[in-house]
């Protein structure tokens, strides 16, 4: 999926409090006005500490450019702050006031204004304050924003009253929550996305006298309150104040149930009246209004009771509350009926808004209001790659997540929603989760009980925090290491995909979904349908990406046997929902060229569903209907028709419910087809136990990131380790050797987890809790010495051997993309450390790596290689098979090219001469097996029989020790004559034909 691990600006420029743009005159008895930037150069363009000016922004195009501008009309003075921009993630500018000074105090004004030169270009533009903490970096953010709909110079005018608390980032997480404006630290703007633009601004100041209402805040306790129907709704009201200080003057509270959608003396009591907060309340003082509810005999839906507030003296609650009576006595709300049922007499009752509402997707933080959920009839929400609550805790995110679930009861039917995230590696946005290897790492393992494990973890993991459903496993087959994807596959041939396939069973449970209720189980996605590892280098239409969403070609033959394959799979092991790819299809000889997955019935519908009997629902990528051809309605028309059930629609939601129904009106979409979309939808959310259990079970919470989930993540690290080379049995290392460490991600857990780590792209750092491979080497042999240069300057005289960690900083999608700022060699830093150390000593080089790394030019000067993946949060699994506490087992699950143009390479290639072909792993079990020709021809016949009796242990082990004989002949001389055959041989034992992987492998020993 497409994300942005923190898309400041499209998450602020939809999620904002409204505000009023005005150019009224102060009044007569305000103070007179502050001036904070006048732009005739008293502030210069610089960085913290100085005081200044600077531009920020997503990457290197983003930042706009700044200058102070000479205009006739400028509002003020004779120079304006004048910029142009073109941003596709996020940019804008800020002034923070200098740091070594104190900061402003704000609080004696009613709010912050300043002159904007109109475009009226219809789009929002975000502005942002800076309260309290150390500096304007380590403040707290409070944001509004403001629409470009005039032309000219106009006076902005923003009541504090107006700003809220930032809730997608927070610099230091967070300090009070309370806008104190006592220490201010300056403002922020965030520009818009999308397009090019340009914008003046003139003459910032503070403007007006603060009244109570900006100190004094009266909210209540939640904006809904669901009951049972005959009981008593409690409203808590409370009265809040800047700094906690007593109210200076009385703050009431007018209070009548009106309106709504139950009826008044029938469904409830009536209530109205008056609170009353005398001067001198204490700040936090709560009242409660009783609302009764009555009971009747008929069975209904739910019933909505608003609670109109008028406040006077304090600033009002955000949203009128509602009570809700319950719907009660309806068969959909009967567990005990079949879930087809519950279905069928759901979806009769609901109207069309209703089902368009449960077919859209929205992103969290993409929210105008959270009232929408209801106003919408939302079916599901998202948090994408880094969209995390503040804090990111466990606690924080269940929260979260019940606000949501709360406001799905002030609907109709009260259907809970289906939260999803993208937890590829385990609950990989969480700070403090347990991090499993990417999946290419669990593929090294060629271990299906241990994939389970990590599904099993993941799952526990992520519905501890409220999340039932989880964007993962990608079983893309990946046919060209140059995807910035490819670390998310578990490999190239498609049978290690299959077998690593008991995920599946880790995340849900039983295929027939009768887990999935469990508090420790997930509903699962295979993605994306169907295709995505098989691009051609240079076909991708999207940005700068290179073959990331481009197009896959194959004949029909290739993509049943290739691609479909784990499909077939994971509809067996009752996979909950699939996503299709946001790639484009070929299929060779149809006549129809590359169509967008999205967009493709015969796969959907006819493939996937019809003919594989997938009788879960398909979810959209992110914004992917975006790239399928014509206008709006036809990408809606083309993506439902075509199979797709919910759209991942993040900040689209209104524009898709409100297409959606409009086709259906029009009769360009059948009802049928939304009945059979809603059907699935529904389903799933029964099947999870949803509607009896909408809220966060927490009790497994405390498991998040404990030892025995770690300990499951360390032995899959140590399983995933392949070791390529070991001349001289430098490996495994002895604990009373002198160690020399070097290299760039020897000691950075942000490079060892990779992408998709508390963020969409990752980040180099320590960003979560875990352990390096560098501290996991001093914990299993805490009496060695062991030096750590990462750059290797370091003297380096006096050690028995060299350990070099490198290898690739993270990424994720297209934005790793070979050719899009990325390539496969080790940086020159990388280079040089090998080099003087492989010099220098004996050496073993690991490298940590979503894909394989051209290493050829060094290999001779390397005593010991090994492809470390990523492997997550758990370095001591890495230092458990350098130090030999668990021997190397894992084989490549990629086949490692000499050179970036042979790519693709993959088994099965009429011309196959790699590094080390697919399947290559050295042992450092203590008993290798010994023998030569007449120890494989006894072998294959072993094999023969175990096939035969269908005895698959025995088989593979037999396998097994074929391969390891070869290897030890083989040594470092892999021609092309053996990485043919051997390469075979492990994909006819992952298929179950153990005599002919014999015979490959013996054909393998006799090239040797």
């Amino acid at each position: 999926m497409r994300r942005t691990a923190l898309l400041a600006s499209a998450t602020l420029l939809t999620a904002l409090l409204p505000l009023t743009v005005v150019g009224s005159a102060s009044g007569a008895d305000d103070p007179a006005p502050v001036p904070i930037d006048r732009f005739e150069g008293e502030v210069p363009f610089a960085n913290q500490p100085a005081e200044g000016i600077f531009t920020w922004g997503s990457d290197a195009d983003d930042p706009p450019a700044l200058q102070l501008t000479e205009r006739a009309d400028a509002p003020e003075g004779a120079k304006v702050l004048t910029g142009t921009y073109d941003i596709s993630g996020y940019g804008g500018f800020t002034h923070d006031f200098a740091a070594d000074r104190p900061a402003h105090d704000w609080s004696a004004h009613k709010g912050i204004r300043f002159w904007w030169d109109g475009q009226d270009n219809g789009k929002k533009i975000a502005f942002e304050i800076k309260d309290g903490g150390a500096n304007g970096e380590a403040s707290e953010l409070w944001t509004t924003s403001f629409t470009d709909d005039w032309t000219g110079w106009k006076q902005v005018e923003i009541p504090f009253t107006d700003f809220a608390y930032r809730t997608d980032y927070q610099p230091v997480g967070g300090i009070d929550h309370v806008l104190g404006l006592t220490q201010m630290w300056g403002y922020a703007v965030t520009l818009p996305v999308g397009v090019k633009g340009h914008f003046a601004m003139d003459d910032v100041e503070l403007y007006g006298r603060a009244d109570q209402s900006l100190r004094a805040s009266v909210t209540t306790d939640s904006a809904v309150y669901p009951v049972k129907q005959g009981a008593t709704a409690a409203v808590k009201v409370s009265v809040t104040t800047t700094g906690s200080a007593p109210v200076d003057e009385p703050v009431t509270v007018t209070y009548e149930t009106a309106g709504g959608t139950a009826e008044s003396g029938k469904d409830y009591t009536p209530v109205r009246g008056t609170l009353t907060f005398p001067a001198g309340t204490a700040s936090g003082s709560t009242q409660t209004i009783q609302v009764p509810t009555l009971k009747d005999k008929a069975a209904e839906p739910a019933e909505t009771i608003p609670l109109k507030l008028t406040v006077t003296g304090a600033k009002a609650p955000a949203e009128t509350p509602q009570v809700v009576i319950d719907a009660h006595g309806l068969p959909y709300l009967d567990s005990r009926l079949p879930v087809r049922k519950r279905v069928a007499d759901l979806v009769s009752r609901m109207s069309l808004e209703e089902k368009a509402g449960q077919m859209t997707q929205a992103e969290r933080a993409a929210l105008s209001t959270p009232g929408d959920i209801a106003a919408y009839d939302l079916g599901s929400l998202l948090s994408g790659g880094g969209s995390t609550p503040t804090p990111n805790t466990p606690e924080a995110w269940a929260k979260m997540i019940d606000s949501f679930q709360l406001r799905t009861q002030a609907t109709r039917f009260q259907i809970p929603l289906i939260y999803g995230v993208d937890a590829v590696h385990g609950h990989n946005n969480l700070v403090g989760s347990t991090i499993m290897p990417h999946n290419i790492g669990i593929g090294a393992t060629r271990d299906p009980q241990l994939a389970e494990k990590t599904g099993a973890v993941t799952a526990s993991e992520v519905r501890s925090t409220g999340v039932p459903w989880d964007f993962a496993p990608c079983l893309c087959v990946s046919r060209d290491e140059r995807w910035g994807r490819s670390y998310e596959s578990f490999g190239e041939d498609p049978a290690l995909v299959q077998s690593m396939e008991t995920i599946i069973q880790g995340l849900q449970g039983r295929a027939n979904g009768k887990d999935l209720n469990h508090n420790d189980k997930v509903l699962a996605t295979a993605k994306h349908f169907v295709g995505d590892g098989g691009t051609e280098y240079g076909s991708s239409t999207t940005g700068s990406y290179k073959i990331d969403q481009g197009v896959t070609k194959v004949t029909r033959q290739q993509l049943e046997a290739i691609h479909l394959a784990p499909y077939r799979t994971a509809v067996d092991r009752g996979i909950g929902s699939v996503m299709p790819s946001y790639s484009s299809l070929d299929i060779l000889g149809d006549g129809r060229g590359p169509v967008k997955m999205h967009a493709r019935a015969d796969m959907i519908n006819g493939v996937l569903k019809d003919r594989m009997g997938f009788d879960g629902f398909v979810i959209s990528d992110w914004n992917a209907i975006d790239q399928l051809p014509g206008d709006y309605a036809s990408h809606v028309r083309t993506s439902v028709d075509a199979g797709v059930d919910m759209m991942m629609v993040p900040y689209g939601y209104k524009d898709f419910t409100t297409t959606l129904i409009a086709e259906v009106n029009a009769g360009r979409i059948s009802e049928k087809r939304i009945d059979d979309a809603v059907s699935r939808i529904l389903t799933q959310k029964f099947r999870l136990g949803l509607f009896e259990h909408p809220y966060a079970d927490t009790t497994g919470a405390a498991e998040i990131g404990s030892a025995a989930h770690r300990a499951v993540a360390r032995q899959a690290a140590a399983e995933s380790q392949v070791l390529l080379k070991n001349a001289g049995g430098v490996l495994p290392l002895k604990t009373n050797q002198k160690v020399y460490v070097a290299g760039s991600n020897a000691d950075d857990l942000g490079n060892q987890t990779g992408g998709w780590t508390i963020t969409w792209q990752g980040a180099s750092g320590t960003h979560t809790q875990g352990t390096t491979i560098l501290q996991g080497m001093r914990k299993a042999a805490p009496d060695a010495t062991i030096t750590y240069s990462k750059d290797a300057s370091a003297p380096t005289s006096g050690y028995d051997v060299g350990v070099v960690v490198v290898g690739e900083t993270p990424y994720a999608e297209g934005v790793g993309d070979v050719g899009n700022g990325h390539d496969l060699q080790l940086s020159a830093a990388d280079k040089a450390a090998v080099d003087r150390v492989c010099g220098a000593m004996k050496c073993a080089v690991l490298i940590v790596s979503g894909r394989p790394q051209i290493i050829g030019d060094r290999l001779g000067a390397i005593d010991a290689l090994v492809a470390s993946w990523l492997p997550g949060t758990e370095g001591d699994g890495v230092a458990d098979v350098l130090y030999g506490r668990r021997p190397f087992t894992g084989q490549l699950p990629v086949t490692w090219p000499k050179s970036e143009a042979q790519l693709p390479i993959n088994v099965g290639d009429a011309s196959y001469d790699p590094q080390f072909p697919y399947g290559w792993g050295l042992t450092t079990l203590t008993k290798v097996p010994q023998g030569g020709a007449a120890t494989l021809k006894a072998l294959g016949r072993a094999a023969a029989v175990a096939e035969k009796t269908g005895s698959a242990r025995a088989g593979r082990e037999i396998v097994t020790k074929a391969r390891l004989l070869v290897q030890q002949k083989v040594g470092s001389a892999i021609t092309a004559a053996v990485a043919g055959p051997f390469a075979d041989a492990d994909h006819l034992l992952l298929t179950g034909k153990y005599a002919a992987a014999v015979a490959r492998l013996t054909e393998a020993y006799r090239a040797a």
